[in-house]
């Protein structure tokens, strides 16, 4: 996929084009981005993620499944950061894509054995039933008591999680770290627990079975199986104390808190300078992102859209003087003229002031340049938009 990225970029100015990965630019229909298909196995490759028909039994597969669970939890502001860029600010929350607010999608049939578990033991799994295709001919086929859920960031999946939120334009290489991390880090919690119990006298099974109860109620937040759209659930995210680092600024500094930097240095991973090196660098993409953007937005605004306002303002004018010279009147005329005045003055103005943003100094530390990008510069950006898109309404092709 990398590859393919790259043989893209290169191939792109041979033919005298661009290649942008970057998600969809369109308004109402931004859904592209990636999913890291994420999952664990053994040295002989057996799948530890695999739950098996009776998932209630198998105490490897629920041992590791809530290791990750407790992983995604406590490193939740880890895992929003390592996706964060200026294009995924666009897609997050919106057609298709997943919210800034990380959870867990686990499925009836998970979710089910969980609260089993919580509850002290489960006794059963909850199968998904069949699937009735309506077509004579055709078997009717299991359904997958895992579901799909679309707008879940990190969604269980069968037999493995789909890290949901990844941009498009990304590798998958940090994201996939940070996982990777988060989850060493669990499982090496998981590990000296159990270790602990051990070395008191209980079987490796019984010290399992007691410990999942515990790691599932401080963890349990993270689950949730429904709309991740609705404002209901950003509320209950809230109660839940949930981060919502609804854009990249917010997120990023969860890349160097003293806990993130702990554990990347615990487990030799990078150092605090590696990771404040890559946090520099992400926070100088998004300023220079933002800025060829609005750049490029004033000069599309002023070379053509403003033209081409300007000629239809014309048009309009010339139409309504004739039909007064000639001794009649024009009423719904001079209501077109006056809407098109007010548009064209509206951009005029707007594009000034995304100018004026965007001539900032620069000087000073990066996060500030990247604060005023947020406040002030993508607000005009989209001011500009606005009254663009209107205008494209009205005006002949």
């Amino acid at each position: 996929q990398m590859m393919t990225m790259e043989t893209m970029r290169r191939a792109a100015p041979k033919f005298g084009l661009a290649c942008l990965l970057h998600e969809k630019p369109f308004a109402g229909v931004n859904g592209s981005g990636k999913h890291l298909n994420w999952s664990m196995s053994d040295s002989n490759g057996n799948n530890l993620l695999s739950p098996g028909k009776n998932t209630h039994a198998n105490l490897q597969f629920l041992v590791f499944c809530t290791a990750v669970l407790r992983a995604v939890n406590r490193w939740q502001g880890l895992l929003r950061a390592s996706v964060a860029s200026a294009g995924n600010d666009h897609r997050l929350g919106a057609n298709e894509a997943p919210p800034a607010i990380i959870s867990v999608f686990l499925g009836d049939m998970l979710t089910d054995l969980f609260e089993q578990i919580e509850k002290g033991g489960a006794k059963s799994t909850k199968h998904g039933g069949e699937l009735d295709t309506g077509v004579m001919v055709l078997p009717k086929l299991p359904r997958d008591a895992g579901d799909r859920n679309r707008t879940s960031p990190f969604a269980f999946t069968g037999n493995k999680f789909e890290f949901r939120a990844v941009s498009s334009n990304q590798s998958i290489a940090y994201p996939n770290i940070a996982l990777n991390v988060a989850v060493a880090e669990s499982l090496d919690y998981v590990a000296t627990e159990l270790e602990k119990a051990t070395r008191g006298g209980k079987s490796v099974d019984q010290a399992a079975v007691d410990l999942l109860p515990k790691i599932i109620k401080e963890n349990k937040r993270i689950i949730f199986n429904g709309n991740n759209y609705s404002r209901e659930w950003e509320k209950e995210a809230g109660k839940r104390g949930l981060l919502n680092l609804k854009n990249t600024v917010d997120a990023l500094p969860q890349l160097t808190t003293k806990e993130v930097v702990g554990v990347f240095e615990k487990y030799k991973v990078l150092n605090e300078r590696e990771l404040h090196a890559r946090y520099e660098i992400m926070v100088e993409t998004y300023n220079k992102t933002i800025n060829v953007e609005g750049q490029l937005m004033v000069l599309m605004s002023n070379r053509y859209v403003l033209p081409a306002a300007f000629e239809y303002q014309k048009q309009v004018a010339q139409s309504v003087a004739a039909v007064k010279s000639a001794g009649a009147k024009s009423v719904e005329g001079k209501k077109v003229l006056d809407r098109m005045t007010k548009l064209t003055d509206r951009l005029k103005s707007n594009t000034d002031k995304l100018e004026k943003a965007l001539a900032h100094e620069g000087n000073g530390s990066a996060e500030k340049h990247a604060k005023h990008f947020r406040d002030s510069v993508i607000p005009a950006m989209n001011a500009v938009r606005d009254v663009a898109d209107e205008l494209e309404g009205i005006v002949p092709h």
